[in-house]
């Protein structure tokens, strides 16, 4: 039994709920921003990574938190924990990769040169590390960020609706400006004769 899992998760969509999951979506969108740039900062000394987005959100980032606070709860057993927390980050991390890839024939990270990867996107030591920050997440974290929804929702009722406004004029922007680079990069190596 996961004892320390015993905050709020809705049960039903309705208003209240994905309003709660569009304010989870956000902020660990931004967390996944400065999780990216500061293991950026550290290992190549420069802060600001490229980004698909133009503003400072990781959606992958977003998705993955959501999903294991929707699918984990108290009653569930450890191993399942564990096996949530490196399959579901895993997975989102690798269809991410692989989408991007094959949408915009750029490779935002690429883990060819470490052990156990797969086509670069997923490699064994990066998931191990998800079990940690997932597990991290969900004990120490998000239990922070449901008080945050709580102090906040009030106002946050009024506001989800342009954020999520924001997000899809975001996608739609920077799949705009993808686009167009993986289009002229195309031409460039392959002229019309």
């Amino acid at each position: 039994m996961i004892s320390f899992l015993d905050f709020y998760t809705p049960t039903t969509f309705n208003f209240e709920a994905v309003s709660a999951i569009v304010f989870y979506f956000s902020i660990y969108s931004l967390f996944g921003w400065l999780l990216e740039n500061s293991y950026n900062y550290f290992t190549k000394h420069k802060f600001l990574k490229p980004n698909f987005f133009y503003g400072p959100f990781k959606p992958m980032y977003g998705f993955a938190p959501v999903i294991l606070v929707y699918l984990i709860g108290p009653e569930t057993n450890w191993g399942i924990v564990l096996l949530l927390c490196f399959f579901i980050p895993t997975l989102i991390e690798y269809i991410s990769g692989a989408l991007l890839q094959k949408f915009f024939r750029r490779q935002w990270w690429d883990y060819s040169n470490m052990p156990m990867q797969i086509h670069g996107h997923i490699c064994l030591p990066f998931s191990l590390c998800w079990i940690l920050l997932s597990f991290a997440c969900l004990k120490w974290v998000h239990p922070v960020i449901v008080s945050l929804f709580g102090a906040v929702e009030m106002w946050w009722t009024w506001i989800w609706p342009a954020i999520i406004l924001y997000f899809i004029a975001e996608l739609t922007l920077s799949i705009r400006r993808h686009s167009s680079q993986a289009l002229v990069e195309a031409e460039s190596t392959n002229p019309i004769q």
